[in-house]
């Protein structure tokens, strides 16, 4: 019986290895255990062992969506020499690329500002997502998981769990409300109210292409939203968002069902426009989460977690003052 933090030494042996599950992957997918466990493997390979039956659990067949439990054995099969030299370890050195961007770290947490244009975890097409790369970045760590998602086009504030108890108490106070999110959006359109509190039912969809999307149709979920006037510039608004409910694409979907399309929105915007924002600067979807409030998972002691606007953003807003000058 191999000891889990021994993962990276015997996968790259000839025969089986036999991992014991710690706390730190207890109820983690056996899916993406596996995309941890073998850095470098591409997920195509290791659903394709999950399919074959190679790898076991307590000497049983699982699929992909098996959460692991506490002291589970998970027999995993011996990689091909090609793949071995894809796991081996120190062959190329790891860019460092969110360690200018943390907000906040100690044992429990881990907070960055993730910039623009990085998803926050791999698929699609997309082999290194945020979660992806810090795990290479940090291969000493033995459990690091996303407490929440930004779109991929989204900035700001990024919450991850390096232990399993924080990562618990972080959703129960997501689910419980107890979690003040704050974001900031430019949106098209001349927004007169103050404050405004929007409540829609989203529905989620899948496209033919597989892109996912969501509408407001009345058998969806509720989702709810306070919106702040924060800045008017004419043609455009500068909205504060606060986040009651957490849906999938909530703000963007509520506000172009308004009216109020999110400058920059290429799945939800109006196209035409937004290729005409481009030539006036702006080269991304004007969307950042701002500020988060919330007590420490562990201490209890409260937080607020900033991330400035973007350099990017700022410039763009500048961009618009003078416009409104000159006119």
């Amino acid at each position: 019986m191999e000891n889990l933090s021994k993962t990276s030494d015997v996968i790259s042996e000839s025969s089986s290895a036999l991992l014991t599950v710690d706390e730190g992957s207890a109820g983690q997918r056996i899916d993406n255990f596996l995309s941890k466990t073998l850095k470098g493997v591409p997920k195509s390979h290791i659903y394709r062992i999950l399919r074959s039956g190679e790898v076991r659990v307590n000497k049983k067949r699982i699929d992909a969506t098996y959460r692991l439990l506490m002291d589970d054995v998970v027999r995993v099969p011996p990689i091909r020499t090609s793949q071995q030299q894809e796991v081996s370890p120190h062959k190329k050195p790891v860019t460092a690329k969110f360690e200018q961007s943390i907000v906040f770290e100690d044992d429990a947490m881990l907070v960055i500002d993730k910039p623009a244009g990085f998803a926050v975890h791999g698929g699609s097409g997309i082999s290194l997502g945020v979660i992806e790369q810090l795990r290479l970045e940090r291969p000493q760590a033995k459990f690091l998981e996303l407490v929440h998602r930004l779109d991929r086009e989204t900035s700001g504030v990024l919450m991850l769990a390096k232990k399993r108890s924080a990562l618990v108490a972080l959703h129960e106070a997501m689910r419980s409300n107890y979690m003040d999110k704050r974001y900031l959006m430019l949106v098209s359109g001349d927004w007169t109210e103050k404050k405004k509190k929007v409540v829609l039912p989203l529905h989620k969809y899948v496209l033919p292409s597989g892109e996912r999307r969501v509408s407001v149709q009345e058998d969806g979920q509720e989702s709810e939203t306070i919106f702040h006037l924060r800045k008017r510039y004419g043609e455009f608004t500068l909205l504060e968002a606060q986040l009651i409910t957490g849906r999938t694409h909530q703000l963007r979907v509520q506000l172009a069902h308004l009216g109020f399309p999110i400058a920059g929105d290429d799945k939800y915007g109006d196209f035409a426009f937004n290729k005409s924002l481009q030539k006036r600067g702006l080269k991304r979807m004007f969307l950042h989460s701002e500020t988060t409030g919330i007590r420490h998972p562990l201490s209890g002691d409260k937080l607020k977690l900033v991330a400035p606007l973007p350099a990017e953003l700022e410039k763009f807003l500048k961009i618009l003052e003078k416009e409104m000058i000159q006119k």
